[in-house]
């Protein structure tokens, strides 16, 4: 019963982690294609309208962005529209929290067969780069290094800190946007 009990408490605590770190992640994209030269570049490539959603199967927490035009990201929530052109799913939980946790590289995720890509693979190595200059930017190189394939070379600390600082701000400004949406009757 207690073992029953505390996988259930595990399962729990890793969903919400997850979905907290999709939320980060979403608002995070946004603000990165708003302030970074290289993300813009890449995001420009994407057809505008393009919808990229990141979740967990079945019914797990999930992340949703749409490509705007001229690069900018937009992060739509954690519920996707009708038509999503890109999707990567995480098989389990588990999985999708060994990721977000930087306990396992996406790369490594992606051979070890944890997720799922439905969609143009060009376009998901197009979102994986931009995922890769995202964490490369916002987290510390140690924990980046354990997170993206390779850390960039030419991401220096001038760079990096005040990259990190504006995202870090772009998304606890959006949070707590979210958070007021949630509490405020409409």
């Amino acid at each position: 019963m207690l073992r029953k009990l505390s996988r259930s408490a595990a399962l729990t605590a890793r969903r919400r982690y997850v979905q907290t770190m999709f939320q980060v992640m979403g608002h995070a994209l946004d603000a990165i294609s708003r302030t970074d030269k290289k993300v813009l570049d890449e995001a420009r490539l994407l057809p505008v309208g393009f919808v990229f959603e990141m979740t967990v199967l079945p019914a797990g927490p999930s992340l949703v962005v749409e490509h705007v035009g001229e690069g900018r990201l937009r992060y739509l929530g954690s519920s996707p529209p009708a038509n999503v052109d890109l999707s990567i799913r995480f098989k389990h939980i588990a999985h999708a929290f060994l990721v977000l946790s930087f306990q396992e590289k996406t790369a490594e995720a992606f051979a070890n067969d944890r997720m799922l890509v439905d969609g143009d693979i060009g376009l998901a190595v197009r979102m994986t780069r931009i995922l890769n200059r995202l964490e490369a930017i916002i987290l510390p190189r140690l924990v980046a290094s354990r997170a993206v394939k390779e850390y960039p070379a030419d991401l220096g600390l001038f760079e990096k800190v005040p990259g990190a600082i504006n995202i870090y701000r772009r998304v606890a400004t959006g949070m707590i946007r979210d958070l007021t949406k949630e509490v405020s009757p409409t």
